[in-house]
């Protein structure tokens, strides 16, 4: 064994960490929103920002409602495993694209969770104005959003390196 062995393994676990932290979060809030809230009823945080509990049988924006829980079930896993697939492609200095795929991968292992035990995804995050409002959505919405936007970041940040080396 190589002596960058045991450092593999501990940059492997902290990844791990990531992924398991974000769908315990993701799960325990979704919990709270369930056994706390009254459906469809908004209550203010902040001038645009609300928590308003609501299921979705789709997937982003409710898209693909129609595909059923159980296809939708198996659609996010292969999406998830395409996604550790590109995770485990990715170089050792990639550290913003790997702690992205982790996100991508707590996200949607939180919302697979959903899927699986009730059949839908529970939301609750609400931003709005007075005329307008966002998707409903929640936090494994965000982290798989954040991850998309660091694995994005990263690929950005290399081409700019080889622009200027070139």
């Amino acid at each position: 064994m190589s002596e960058t062995h045991p450092r593999n393994w501990k940059v492997l676990a902290a990844y791990v960490l990531v992924v398991v932290a974000a769908i315990g979060l993701d799960q325990w809030i979704k919990f709270w929103v369930e056994t706390h809230m009254a459906m469809h009823v908004r209550i203010d945080l902040f001038p645009t920002f609300a928590l308003y509990r609501t299921h979705n049988t789709g997937i982003a924006f409710s898209m693909l409602s129609d595909f059923g829980s159980v296809g939708l079930v198996f659609l996010t896993a292969a999406v998830t495993l395409f996604v550790l697939y590109l995770a485990s492609k990715s170089e050792p200095h990639q550290r913003w694209a790997r702690l992205g795929f982790a996100l991508i991968i707590g996200g949607a292992i939180g919302n697979l969770i959903d899927r699986v035990w009730l059949g839908y995804v529970v939301d609750y995050f609400l931003f709005y104005l007075p005329n307008w409002s966002f998707a409903v959505f929640n936090l494994a919405d965000a982290f798989i959003t954040v991850g998309a936007m660091l694995v994005i970041l990263e690929e950005f940040i290399a081409w700019r390196k080889s622009r200027a080396q070139s």
